[in-house]
């Protein structure tokens, strides 16, 4: 079920940043406020220009079901910005990067037609994947983000990935200390697009 939460309370936007992931941004295991995109949210109030954000993530997403909602997502939300982060649940069940790589493109070539611009956020696997399968889930993203000229973060867990304590118990989701250190990684290439 869609945790769809419009980020924001004032009535004049300058546009909508859509948050368009999955459990790593949907705040899996936090309340709500704790998520990364709860605090994008109160970073962007007031600013100039303004900004909604609207958190349209869902746990245990992958990309092939990103792809199928987001037509409708880009009616509804009309977007100026679209933040993809999609791709660790393919990577976690062994989906090739190809396929992941393709239905990535097919998302932004839709979010491309529709007028939005394009955050694209970057995973990585863990090395008992075997270095040929983590290498080419990495450079997907890399691939995508130089073949479409758009921003990229390579790793949205840059700075703390090895750091036992930022994570939950099952090793895999941040922990509500973690997300100011995910909105300022994410934030670094976010904030060119909010103009």
């Amino acid at each position: 079920m869609a945790a769809c939460l419009a980020l924001a309370s004032a009535s004049a936007w300058a546009g909508t940043v859509l948050v368009w992931g999955d459990s790593l941004s949907a705040g899996y295991g936090l309340r709500p406020e704790q998520a990364w995109p709860s605090l994008l949210a109160k970073r962007l109030e007031g600013g100039k220009p303004s900004y909604k954000v609207v958190n349209a993530s869902i746990s245990g997403e992958t990309t092939a079901g990103g792809l199928s909602r987001l037509p409708a997502a880009l009616r509804t939300h009309k977007p100026s910005v679209v933040v993809i982060e999609l791709g660790a649940n393919d990577g976690l069940r062994g989906l090739p990067p190809k396929a992941m790589a393709a239905n990535l493109q097919s998302m932004i070539d839709t979010i491309g037609k529709s007028g939005a611009r394009v955050l694209l956020v970057g995973m990585r696997m863990p090395p008992n994947y075997g270095p040929a399968y983590t290498a080419s889930f990495e450079a997907a993203y890399r691939d995508l983000a130089k073949s479409n000229k758009i921003r990229l973060v390579p790793f949205m867990m840059e700075g703390f990935a090895d750091q036992r304590g930022m994570f939950q118990q099952d090793g895999i989701h941040p922990v509500a200390d973690a997300q100011p250190l995910i909105l300022d990684t994410i934030w670094r290439e976010l904030a060119p697009l909010l103009r």
